[in-house]
């Protein structure tokens, strides 16, 4: 993943220039107002950088001096929010099943029962995402994202509204999941101890610009 944008939010002007593991996971570590979000939302096509470029896995999504800006629902990218955002009238068999649909590919081997198994989710296939608690619904919601075999899984904050226990226990199944799929991942916190906990590649943000990098 190769992205290098430029876009002004107000009194803030994002200018960040990166370049990632194919397969690993990145994050992007910084306060609130330090455009973490901004960024992995022009990846994601969720907002048009003012100029600049993104590829993931050698494709051009944006080139600002080509014209080039790839729809969001074509970029192939999976994303997981801090609400796990299921749908709420489906049950979770369903939610996966819509993942698993959107599927451009297989050359990841990316099977269903293996993700339900790596997720410990079996139990939960036939309840309804009411039913389910906070983590529950996040691990869902990972899964959901794995199944759609995306180029990259942009994470933005995605165990914000669990407390301290649950998200210790939901660690593991973010780096489990990276390791058995090779799905890059783009993760964003502002928990320095949430971050070290899975990946030592950590781009630290301030006011819209890297101040420290590996």
């Amino acid at each position: 993943m190769r992205v290098s944008v430029q876009r002004r939010l107000g009194n803030c002007c994002i200018d960040v220039s990166f370049q990632s593991d194919e397969s690993g996971i990145t994050a992007l570590f910084g306060p609130s107002g330090a455009g973490k979000s901004s960024i992995i939302n022009m990846v994601a096509g969720l907002q048009k950088p003012d100029s600049g470029t993104i590829f993931i896995r050698g494709r051009c999504l944006f080139d600002s001096a080509r014209s080039v800006n790839v729809p969001p629902e074509k970029r192939n990218t999976g994303y997981v929010f801090q609400e796990g955002l299921l749908f709420p009238h489906i049950s979770v068999r369903g939610n996966l099943l819509y993942g698993q649909r959107r599927k451009q590919s297989d050359d990841r081997g990316i099977d269903f029962d293996q993700v339900v198994s790596l997720l410990g989710i079996q139990h939960l296939l036939s309840r309804m995402p009411k039913t389910l608690s906070g983590g529950e619904k996040q691990r869902v919601a990972f899964g959901r994202a794995v199944l759609s075999n995306p180029d990259v899984l942009l994470m933005d904050e995605p165990l914000a509204s669990l407390d301290a226990a649950r998200k210790e226990e939901m660690l593991p199944f973010i780096g489990d999941l990276n390791a058995r799929f090779k799905i890059p991942i783009l993760y964003v916190s502002h928990s320095l101890e949430e971050i070290q906990a899975l990946t030592g590649n950590v781009i630290t943000l301030a006011n819209g610009k890297i101040v420290d990098m590996p």
